[in-house]
């Protein structure tokens, strides 16, 4: 995968893969708005909620594509960004805590 997303990068270069990549966070945002307002009617049926949810792993996909080959490009380990999302995610969790200690 990862040579097949360097050539990507390689071929677009770095300038159009960043406008795109916006693109991309975009079309995951709309997305989930898609489901969350649709997911309030009581009669939605289920095959449209599955695909939704469906064109939110498809949107999810297409994001960390970008990602990866962003990751790729920099020669950024898959360790290195699972250390920083442990730290990030605990930092998080300590303010949540930190605000129920304080609510």
């Amino acid at each position: 995968m990862k040579d097949k997303l360097l050539k990507i990068i390689d071929y677009y270069g770095w300038d159009k893969q960043l406008k795109y990549i916006h693109s991309e966070y975009f079309e995951l945002d709309e997305a989930i708005l898609d489901y969350e307002n649709y997911i309030d009617l009581v009669d939605m049926e289920l095959n449209t909620k599955t695909q939704l949810k469906n064109h939110i792993a498809e949107e999810i996909a297409d994001v960390m594509v970008m990602l990866k080959q962003f990751q790729y490009a920099y020669n950024i380990s898959d360790k290195y960004i699972e250390d920083m999302m442990n730290i990030k995610i605990d930092r998080q969790l300590d303010r949540i805590k930190d605000g129920e200690d304080n609510g």
